[in-house]
């Protein structure tokens, strides 16, 4: 039984990785990155997330190392904290509570118990970099007040601030500005680009900043793909810089290798360039990344990097610039037009990822596992330029099919309209296109579903559009001379009145067909595709349909635009129930009876669960999130709960996962994050001898279980040896302080000793036995020399112990030997 707890929203996936830049562990085996409100911990060597640091109470800003013990790292917040981790065991040390809204933050070695962070002041658009004193104590919450005004009219992005040579200076950019402060001097330095609106000057905005590690050099990056290096910025006058071009957009982040003998530099090309003692001449590449550079990190041993892109991925690179490790975290794509869909197949999150592709993603480890290429043309990122976008996924025959819809659209009457149709192939354990349909539809397709899930050899698909239409698509023969083949075709087309279909899906047997028109609910016989009746409540265009599941499979609900829940009732054909509800998500669970509603308020979010058959709602819970929930769906657990609570019965079976505008995914649970992380991964923190794979983690417990088969088949077979507890030389010999323990020479010689068997350990009951089983060895010798018959040879064990007992002659042998071995040697001392 699960232990009722609070139930919360929290989030399982979707934040950022790329929000800002990642650190590196000093020892390069681990890679921080901020993810939302908490600090996530991966293994550079596995990919997998060990920690997950929660504590903050809203956006993690920025993560840095602690320069006095690498084993420490600070986070700040938007909350106005700074806390202090220790990141092998994930716990949190101290807080340190600043005040202001925290936007980034930076700490050097020459900085005593002091962190830089960039905090606005009451101007909205106005930055500072200020330095923070962290006092020493011992209480865990700390009030952190002594703030120092470093430097003003800053940019809030950490990527425009970076500190100098040993700490001497810090140097920021801002427009067209960059500005040095010297901390011993006290001063700051101020250079200017032209501004001018000529084409040569048009784009000299600063975009980045890099610090040379070893010497006076500033790297700065622009709009226009230049990267200037600064030198003697010591002196407004004599003050120089040299260009250099290879990007033909702007530069999104610059870095300098540990040894300051490279550069590093990245943008919207998706290359990395090394820019070698930083000459023109000199690159290096590594091209193809799959998405634009956002940020660009050196760990402080030198031996790795890593780039933040812009499709929240982060690529760990090796020095000979050859990739070694990605950290794929969901995509977010600017719409997400196929909703949420659930492979049958993996239990993974289907939805749009990056153009032109379907990205599975996995929500057990918050890790993507795929992507398919459903346009399969090559992406060609102008602004501007119409894509094809990808509007519509569903699977059908438990994931054995999957079907697309694409579309582009320049003008009005210039739809370009495809839709494909996928099957799984078992060999390559991937889906491979069957049906290719072009314009399937005269106007946009508004659904999609897949009927008759029980009968995969006879899949059913149904498409609604806005063209008045929906069209039903069966599996048909395509074979021919060449090879045995199937292809789907257009078997029915129906229409209601000529209004625009919006919504359409089978009941839970394939029975039945619902296909809303406009604020009309039509329902069609899936055998004879005949119309059987028909709902009109006139309360708005129905924007969600679906059918009850197991007991309340003979209703049917439908949610209006103008805020209207209807339940009907098929068998009466008239309407059970409706209530007043503005619904954005309604999602049926394919494992109860249950239904998720969202509804959308002034405030916020609201979730309401219930089942078709009553009107009292099963839970509710007001405020979920702020934002608009825009889709939602349910999981079914592998291992179902055993939540006792009523309120909580509709988590038992199924996992509710809904998505908001701004592409958080956000579920219901009562585990924290890091408790939800595999055994896994956590004992991938445990093991010091990295590399290693899930994979070793198998092959582990195999050599384990064979270990400890062989161990106790030795046991059996050796003589038990005496515990070395009860031995007083070890016991010493472990617990005595190393600094007052004798020679090693005289302690061998007396704990080799102590190990060997002595005769006296034998108790004179033993010994006899023993001499009895080589006594009995020996008369089944003899039986053997002396050709006894196959019934004498095939004896055992107690039929010779009997025959043994009964001989006088050895049983007055035996009493001797045991008389022989008493010690008489007390009669000498009378």
């Amino acid at each position: 039984m699960v232990e009722e707890e609070s139930l919360r929203v929290v989030h399982c996936g979707g934040s950022e990785l790329n929000f800002r830049r990642a650190v590196f562990s000093a020892d390069s085996k681990y890679i921080f990155c901020v993810s939302g409100d908490f600090v996530k911990v991966y293994s550079t060597a596995t990919e997998e997330c060990v920690h997950i640091l929660q504590g903050h109470r809203n956006l993690v800003t920025g993560i840095h190392l602690n320069p006095n013990n690498h084993l420490q790292l600070y986070s700040c917040s938007f909350d106005g904290t700074i806390k202090l981790w220790d990141y092998i065991d994930g716990i949190l040390i101290k807080t340190f509570v600043v005040g202001h809204k925290l936007h980034a933050l930076f700490t050097h070695a020459h900085a005593e118990d002091s962190v830089f962070v960039i905090i606005n002041k009451e101007t909205p658009d106005i930055f500072q970099l200020v330095s923070v004193k962290l006092p020493k104590s011992s209480s865990q919450e700390i009030e952190a007040e002594e703030i120092s005004f470093v430097l003003d009219y800053v940019n809030q992005s950490p990527k425009c601030i970076a500190f100098g040579h040993e700490g001497e200076y810090v140097a920021a950019v801002r427009d067209f500005y960059l500005s040095v402060y010297f901390f011993k001097k006290k001063k700051t330095s101020r250079f200017i680009l032209s501004s001018s609106r000529s084409k040569k000057h048009a784009k000299n905005n600063f975009t980045c900043i890099a610090c040379h590690p070893k010497e006076d050099c500033i790297a700065t990056g622009h709009k226009d793909g230049k990267i200037r290096l600064w030198r003697n910025f010591d002196d407004d006058k004599k003050y120089t810089y040299t260009c250099l071009h290879w990007h033909h957009d702007m530069v999104m982040d610059l870095a300098f290798s540990v040894t300051g003998s490279s550069l590093l530099s990245g943008g919207r090309e998706s290359v990395l360039v090394e820019w070698r003692d930083a000459t023109e001449k000199n690159k290096e590449f590594l091209p193809r990344l799959g998405a634009t550079i956002e940020h660009i990190s050196v760990s402080p041993a030198g031996d790795l990097f890593c780039t933040s892109h812009s499709d929240n991925k982060i690529i760990v690179i090796q020095r000979n610039l050859e990739a070694s490790a990605v950290i794929q975290g969901l995509v977010k794509d600017s719409n997400i037009f196929t909703g949420l869909v659930i492979d049958p197949r993996t239990k993974a999150l289907v939805l749009n990822g990056k153009p032109g592709h379907l990205q599975f993603y996995s929500l057990q480890s918050d890790k993507q596992l795929y992507n398919l290429d459903i346009v399969q043309q090559e992406y060609i990122n102008d602004h501007g330029l119409i894509q094809i976008e990808l509007t519509k996924a569903a699977f059908g025959c438990y994931g054995n099919w999957l079907a697309t819809v694409e579309q582009r659209q320049e003008k009005e009457t210039e739809l370009e309209l495809q839709m494909k149709l996928w099957t799984y192939n078992k060999k390559t354990q991937g889906f491979v296109l069957n049906t290719k349909i072009s314009m399937p539809h005269e106007d946009h397709i508004t659904a999609l579903c897949f009927g008759n899930a029980e009968k995969s050899e006879n899949p059913t698909l149904v498409t609604a559009s806005k063209d008045g239409h929906f069209k039903v698509w069966i599996l048909t023969d395509d074979s021919d001379i060449y090879k045995q083949a199937v292809g789907w075709t257009c078997d029915f087309v129906g229409s209601y009145h000529k209004y625009q279909a919006t919504n359409c899906c089978f009941s839970e047997d394939g029975s039945l067909l619902a296909v809303s028109f406009e604020e009309i609910v039509t329902i069609w016989d899936s055998e004879t595709w005949e119309l059987k009746c028909t709902f009109c409540q006139r309360a708005g265009k129905i924007r969600n349909l679906c059918f009850g599941r197991l007991t309340c499979s003979k209703y049917l609900l439908g949610a209006t635009e103008n805020g209207i829940l209807c339940c009907w009732n098929l068998l009466s054909c008239a309407l059970e129930w409706s209530a007043k509800l503005n619904i954005r998500v309604m999602e049926p669970d394919p494992n109860s009876e249950n239904v998720a509603a969202v509804s959308q308020s002034s405030v916020g979010s609201d979730l309401f669960v219930f089942k078709p058959s009553e009107p009292r709602p099963l839970y509710i819970q007001k405020n979920i999130c702020r934002e608009e929930v825009q889709w939602g769906v349910f999981v079914p657990r592998d291992v179902p709960e055993s939540f006792t609570s009523e309120a909580y019965q509709w988590l038992n079976r199924s996992q509710f996962y809904f998505l908001t505008k701004s592409q958080s995914l956000l579920t219901f649970s009562t585990k924290s994050p890091e408790e939800k992380l595999t055994p896994t991964s956590k004992q991938l923190l445990a093991e010091e001898s990295l590399p290693t794979t899930p994979f070793y983690f198998i092959l582990g417990k195999h050599r384990q279980q064979q270990d400890e088969k062989l161990n106790k088949a030795l046991e059996d077979e050796l003589i038990q040896l005496p515990l070395t507890e009860n031995i007083p030389a070890i016991s010493e010999l472990l617990h005595t302080p190393a600094h007052v323990l004798p020679s090693a020479s005289y302690l061998c010689s007396m704990f080799v000793n102590s190990l060997l068997l002595s005769k006296e350990t034998k108790s004179a009951e033993e010994l006899p036995d023993d001499i009895d089983m080589e006594e009995e060895k020996e008369s089944e010798d003899s039986d053997e020399e002396n050709d006894f018959t196959e019934k004498v040879q095939d004896t055992d064990n107690t039929d010779l112990g009997e025959d043994i007992i009964h001989q006088l002659s050895k049983s007055e042998e035996k009493e001797l030997r045991k008389f022989r071995k008493v010690d008489y040697s007390w009669i000498t001392a009378l």
